[in-house]
């Protein structure tokens, strides 16, 4: 069967996040107020072949701590989407 799986990756709990923190100095001059912890992260989304919804995530994890992100200074965590990615 085939599963839709959202893979999202984030840096770590205490490593900087240059990107966010840029991000969230930007907001007050766009008009956007009350916005703070601002962290960026990268979502990557796929179709995995797999006998089950656990066998799909398994493989995307698998995937993710191998190929999609740095487990020194990132974390990822998969999910199953609502839809098949196109």
């Amino acid at each position: 069967m085939n599963y839709f799986v959202i893979v999202d990756v984030t840096l770590r709990q205490g490593i900087a996040d240059p990107e966010g923190a840029t991000i969230e100095r930007a907001l007050p001059a766009l008009g956007f107020s009350g916005v703070s912890n601002v962290k960026a992260g990268k979502s990557f989304r796929m179709s995995i072949d797999a006998a089950s919804e656990a066998a799909a995530l398994e493989k995307a994890t698998a995937l993710a701590e191998r190929l999609l992100s740095n487990p020194v200074i990132e974390d990822a965590a998969a999910r199953l989407g609502e839809t098949v990615a196109p």
